[in-house]
């Protein structure tokens, strides 16, 4: 019996200038992918209703509800892949849509092939990701979904985390007690920096340890073996 095609992945682009919108969806189309448009965030949210969507491309100033709130809402929901777009050169907007969960972000104009190049990219790490299936970690107190990506306290309560840390702290608890170095962890970080690998994972191994409640003198979550990497070091129930 011959196998089921499988359906090419959907992409929602949602962007407000009609011109940018038609050609970068036409351009999409071309390479395969199912392509739909909106120009506003309620449209948006209907065609995610009806059809949902493997990965968003977002215009960062949309009247209205804007880019980084549509971000905000569909990471709170899912795991869906999450590129901003935007016209402005700054760092502000940049920073707070990563830490708000997008995957990526590019300026315009923007080169198209590079673009098509961080979709493909992103596809085959949220496809990835969903291959892992759901797993529950509990330790030190702590549970940690790491599908929902929801870490909570002994005493119940939420701790945000971003995108980045997510990912390192699901690559750690998949490997408890083996040690990691920094090189192999920044393979599974989505976004690894401009300063360098190595840097990047200490300043994220930081501030996981400081949402962990870790003393950074005697760290008992997440050790360093120095010269080599890191290590997780609870013991997982």
């Amino acid at each position: 019996m011959p196998a089921r095609p499988t359906k090419p992945p959907h992409i929602l682009i949602i962007e407000d200038d009609p011109v940018t919108r038609a050609t970068l969806g036409s351009y999409l189309d071309s390479h395969g992918y199912r392509v739909s448009e909106a120009d506003s965030s309620e449209k948006a949210e209907r065609i995610l209703a009806d059809t949902g969507a493997d990965l968003l491309i977002v215009d960062i100033n949309l009247s209205g509800k804007d880019g980084l709130e549509i971000t905000r809402e569909q990471r709170a929901l899912s795991e869906i892949g999450i590129i901003l777009v935007s016209g402005r050169t700054d760092d502000v907007d940049r920073i707070v849509g990563l830490e708000l969960g997008a995957d990526d972000y590019v300026c315009k104009p923007f080169n198209r092939r590079e673009l098509l190049a961080r979709i493909k990219n992103l596809l085959r790490r949220t496809a990835s990701m969903r291959r892992l299936g759901r797993r529950v970690y509990q330790f030190d107190g702590f549970t940690f979904d790491s599908t929902a990506r929801q870490l909570r306290d002994p005493t119940g309560q939420a701790i945000a985390l971003t995108r980045a840390e997510f990912e390192l702290l699901r690559q750690l608890v998949a490997h408890p007690g083996e040690v990691l170095n920094r090189d192999r962890l920044s393979q599974g970080v989505t976004h690894r920096g401009e300063d360098g690998a190595g840097r990047t994972i200490d300043v994220l191994i930081r501030r996981l340890r400081a949402k962990l409640g870790e003393d950074p003198k005697a760290p008992r979550i997440i050790s360093t073996s120095h010269g080599e990497g890191y290590v997780f070091t609870a013991l997982i129930d």
